[in-house]
């Protein structure tokens, strides 16, 4: 499956390895991502597409946002990240798996 904008990724190298990210763009073999938290909109994450995996079409206001270039909020990315479950990731406001919701 090939990953466009807007996109729902969760890479698979690096240190940021089993993060969530919103695809800002394409270059190439290279996306451009960002989450919000440790990657903001002013500073997009450039990572190779093969170490990356789609988890998601973007079917949100943000996405269309993306999509569209209307102007976004790194606080917009991580609301629609966190309730996505960032599983096994509690930096994104997530429940891991191995928490214990009680």
């Amino acid at each position: 499956m090939d990953i466009a904008q807007a996109d729902i990724v969760r890479s698979t190298a690096g240190r940021d390895k089993g993060k969530l990210f919103f695809v800002l763009d394409g270059e190439g073999e290279y996306l451009l991502l960002a989450d919000g938290k440790t990657r903001k909109l002013e500073r997009p994450k450039r990572k190779k597409r093969r170490h990356v995996r789609f988890v998601s079409h973007g079917d949100c206001r943000v996405a269309e946002k993306i999509r569209r270039g209307e102007s976004l909020t790194d606080s917009e990315l991580r609301r629609t990240l966190a309730r996505m479950g960032g599983e096994g990731n509690p930096d994104q406001g997530g429940m891991s798996t191995w928490q214990n919701p009680i």
